[in-house]
């Protein structure tokens, strides 16, 4: 796979920070008068990430308008953020958090525990669409003895807790609407969201923390590889927060006016089976259609110089990294033994969902030929994002599919059966409990590799590549981010020199 003004009980403000209105208080005192032009090709669906927002609404509004308890840094580290202490009992099931002084929401409201507590209960909650919501059903209750205390309780240990807790954006528990409008504690509230186009955030006066840098950040929004590189070369936009084509590169390495930042990535390109369905409930047929394909070629046919291979869903960065290039090679004659072996000496053919967004058209295109060597027939169905939303990630209606999946440590959601591609092998969802039970990393880790191994080995999906990171910007900026995890790109300290 494939990531708000305010609105809140009084009326007053809610005219005052109408979506295409003005936030409640602009930095005056920030150093840079002229915006920060971002450009993007991840508009958001909407503006909330438990109801589809999509890998768009966390680019923008991560860290940027809302906060977490923790969060991710550019490095990968988990730092504590609205948190300003925690402590963990002995027996690993029970957080107590302590809240940051003075910190307030957009609105002027205070942040309470109550407002941590409502925002973990958006993500667990059964309508909610957060990627991390089946990881963080092993919270078992949440208790709110004073405004400043939050105790999350557990049913069964999780060292993860903190890093999927910086996932979760705390909100008003009052605010209405979050689709179109927002309330955070973020260094910035939303100024004007104009759909297709743009959307627009302004530096917030009354932040707790450090304020921004600038001003005023706008994320352009373009549909396409080519028209976002010329929008960069124009200076139409400062930054290109990830480019999606090497083509677009040439123009830039080279030249003095812009400087290219090749970071790291956690985006994987994934082809991915719907392992309830025959043919591709067999691991063999899985296997086949993954040595069947040139994933060095067809990197290099997307990304050329750029980019890596994996042979899994775990990144390097993540800690339990293992190199599995090698479990499925590259080898047609094997491919052709795999199908005999499954029962398909002749092939067969099925159906790919394919987003119309690049590069998906593309990697479709050249996994349709390369199958088509052995035998096998793809027929490729275009589909926007919303509807590859609910006919393959919600209502599993599908026989293949391609998309990017964003997220570091994702490999548990191979443990998930119910998760959108089916995969389902109880012993590997054990050792994603026991790793997640795990009292030290270390146990984590080891848990974790051996889950990396089956799914390489059983083909769960065919991880194609990962995507590089390539940020170009202006040679006069800094500050900004250059590594794409988890499509976060904070905006805050981004400068012209």
């Amino acid at each position: 796979m494939k990531k708000s003004t305010l609105a809140i009980i009084a009326t007053a403000l809610t005219a005052t920070l109408a979506l295409a209105g003005c936030s409640p208080s602009s930095n005056g005192d920030a150093s840079a008068a002229k915006a920060i032009e971002v450009g993007s090709i991840y508009e958001p669906q909407n503006l909330d990430n438990t109801a589809g927002g999509g890998q768009g609404s966390t680019e923008a509004f991560n860290g940027n308008v809302y906060e977490g308890l923790f969060k991710l840094t550019d490095d990968g580290a988990v730092e504590p953020l609205l948190a300003a202490s925690n402590t963990v009992s002995e027996d690993g099931l029970t957080y107590t958090f302590t809240l940051v002084d003075g910190v307030t929401f957009h609105s002027g409201k205070a942040l309470t525990s109550a407002d941590v507590k409502a925002s973990i209960e958006r993500v667990t909650a059964p309508d909610s669409q957060s990627a991390r919501k089946s990881s963080l059903a092993v919270i078992s209750g949440i208790e709110t003895p004073d405004a400043k205390t939050v105790v999350v309780n557990l049913s069964s240990r999780s060292i993860s807790l903190p890093y999927l807790l910086s996932y979760v954006w705390i909100v008003n528990s009052e605010a209405p609407d979050l689709k179109t409008a927002e309330d955070g504690t973020g260094p910035y509230t939303l100024g004007t969201w104009k759909r297709g186009s743009s959307l627009s955030l302004e530096a917030w006066d009354g932040y707790w923390g450090e304020k921004a840098k600038n001003k005023e950040v706008v994320f352009n929004y373009f549909t396409d590889a080519t028209a976002l590189g010329n929008a960069l070369l124009t200076k139409q936009v400062d930054i290109v927060t990830s480019v999606q084509s090497p083509d677009a590169l040439t123009q830039f390495k080279d030249n003095p006016d812009f400087t290219v930042n090749d970071g790291k990535s956690t985006t994987k390109e994934i082809l991915a089976f719907n392992d309830r369905v025959a043919p591709f409930d067999n691991v063999d047929v899985r296997k086949a259609l993954y040595s069947a394909i040139d994933r060095k070629k067809l990197l290099n046919s997307i990304w050329g110089d750029y980019g890596t291979l994996i042979g899994s869903m775990v990144p390097p960065t993540d800690p339990w990294y293992e190199d599995l290039t090698g479990v499925n090679p590259y080898d047609t004659e094997l491919s052709k033994t795999l199908l005999a072996q499954a029962g398909y000496p002749n092939g067969f053919e099925f159906t790919l969902d394919t987003p119309t967004y690049d590069p998906h058209p593309a990697v479709a295109e050249f996994v349709k030929s390369e199958l088509a060597k052995v035998g096998v027939t793809v027929n490729i169905n275009s589909i926007s994002s919303d509807e590859w939303y609910s006919k393959v990630f919600k209502s599993q209606d599908f026989e293949a599919t391609l998309q990017e999946h964003v997220n570091d440590r994702d490999v548990v959601w191979y443990g998930n059966p119910d998760f959108y591609w089916g995969y389902n092998n109880p012993q590997v969802t054990q050792w994603v409990a026991e790793a997640e039970q795990s009292a030290t990393t270390d146990e984590q880790t080891a848990k974790l590799k051996l889950v990396n191994e089956q799914i390489a080995k059983d083909a769960a999906s065919l991880w194609l590549y990962l995507y590089p990171q390539i940020v170009v910007a202006a040679s006069d900026l800094t500050g900004y981010p250059v590594n794409g995890l988890n499509s976060q790109f904070y905006v805050y300290n981004i400068t012209t020199k």
